[in-house]
């Protein structure tokens, strides 16, 4: 039987021998009968020469068979260890050689894919180390299994985090980038570092990799970026405050003018009153702008003072109804409660302009790891975008059409004075949170 063309199959060998042992033991008998004529003789002296050949012959035959199937046996073993180097040259025309050519293109192929995995690896890892993103990917142990040098730096102090746990890694970190790394979804919030003010932006997401939950954690420096970006709003606060200038001196000094010439004709002096109505209509609504940019730039110094949580709460709730959410602390905390009271309630008018529901509008106060003090707001409105978040606590940027941008910067400027801070973090469901910092007493 042949499996090819000059190839001769296992069955077609085995057939051969077969025959040849036939023929052996035929010889065998032909020979035998001449020297004893006693048939039960001849029977058995074939029969043991017919043996002898035929175990003589297949042991021979087998024990090629068997060295390629072992040498087989180490190569697939060698691919269960993932070393794809082991190649055969075994020369066979059955279908034991053809098994083998098989396995060596097999061990080429997966040579080459891994050569090309580990090329891309290598490729994704330099653009990871490079990147200024601290990424960190902890396993579902929740210990790390990846990190870039950012990471390192930024939670490690430079120092290794693979196989740490991440939970104790976070735990290193200032309170806002602790809370941040370890609630859901994105979160902005800025942050004393090397005594300087530092916004950073988290993010945390989940997947399944080789059927096993894995969690990734971004956290990423805007402050360069916010740095420009803050050029550019206070040029296009410059040209808004201009413009907006320019539209009330404007009509008041063609006002000016016709009153001038109303007086010199006393029949239409009916006419002033309507000219002065213009004129302080005008000079209020200039009035009411600047002193909106005007609260922003002079905020004063907080005077602190003992604030017992539930008697502030409940005047901020006659002001701007929302839900409690747990009991406050009973401590009492310190800072100025005018400018607090100012915050809180840019923050809830917030809220009610996102589109949330009265309802769902709930605020909560608790005590933080280094004995501050986090006062929240959350809401079911319509969230940030990820472009909105990063340039949410830019002064006099607004994402809605008749905003100053000045509520949430005012209220970061409240925070960062009282030695604290503001984070943003979207909302698990929809909303958002803000976190108002406090430091310990």
């Amino acid at each position: 039987m042949q499996t090819g063309r000059g190839r001769l199959s296992l069955a077609g060998k085995l057939a051969l021998l077969v025959g040849a042992d036939v023929v052996v033991t035929a010889v065998a008998a032909a020979v035998v009968v001449r020297v004893l004529p006693r048939p039960s003789l001849v029977f058995l002296v074939a029969t043991a020469a017919g043996l002898a050949f035929a175990m003589w012959s297949l042991g021979a035959a087998l024990a090629s068979a068997t060295r390629t199937l072992q040498a087989l046996t180490d190569g697939v073993r060698g691919f269960r260890d993932q070393d794809f180097s082991l190649r055969l040259s075994v020369r066979r025309t059955d279908e034991l050689g053809e098994l083998v050519r098989l396995y060596n293109e097999m061990g080429d192929a997966l040579r080459a894919e891994r050569h090309d995995l580990f090329q891309r690896e290598l490729m994704l890892d330099t653009v990871l180390q490079g990147a200024p993103v601290a990424i960190t990917l902890a396993g579902p142990t929740g210990r790390v299994v990846y990190a870039n040098r950012a990471a390192r730096e930024l939670l490690g102090a430079g120092h290794r985090l693979e196989g740490r746990a991440f939970t104790e890694i976070v735990e290193l970190c200032p309170p806002e980038m602790r809370e941040a790394l370890a609630g859901g979804g994105d979160a902005l919030f800025t942050v004393g570092r090397d005594g300087e003010e530092e916004t950073y932006r988290t993010a945390r997401r989940t997947f399944h990799l080789n059927t096993q939950r894995h969690s990734l954690y971004l956290a990423e420096r805007l402050t360069p970026e916010l740095r420009r970006r803050e050029v550019e709003v206070w040029k296009k606060a410059i040209r808004v405050m201009s413009h907006e200038l320019n539209n009330s001196l404007a009509p008041i000094r063609s006002l000016v003018n016709s009153a001038r010439q109303v007086v010199s004709r006393p029949e239409h002096a009916h006419r002033l009153e309507d000219i002065f109505s213009t004129i302080e209509e005008r000079a209020t609504h200039l009035s009411d702008f600047l002193e909106g940019y005007a609260r922003f730039a002079r905020l004063p110094r907080p005077r602190k003072e003992p604030v017992a949580w539930t008697e502030f709460l409940e005047r901020v709730r006659t002001l701007c109804p929302y839900r409690l959410e747990g009991a406050p602390p009973e401590d009492p905390a310190c800072f100025d409660p005018a400018q607090l009271q100012q915050a809180l309630i840019n923050l809830l008018k917030n809220a009610y302009e996102a589109g949330s529901d009265p309802g769902e509008i709930v605020v909560s106060v608790h005590r933080t790891a280094d004995g501050g003090a986090a006062l929240q707001v959350g809401d079911r409105g319509r969230g940030m975008e990820e472009d909105v978040m990063s340039r949410a606590l830019l002064p006099f940027y607004s994402s809605k059409p008749s905003g100053t941008g000045l509520g949430l910067p005012l209220c970061k400027e409240i925070l960062e004075a009282h030695g604290g801070g503001l984070r943003l973090q979207n909302r698990p469901g929809g909303g958002l949170i803000v976190t108002c910092w406090l430091p310990p007493v």
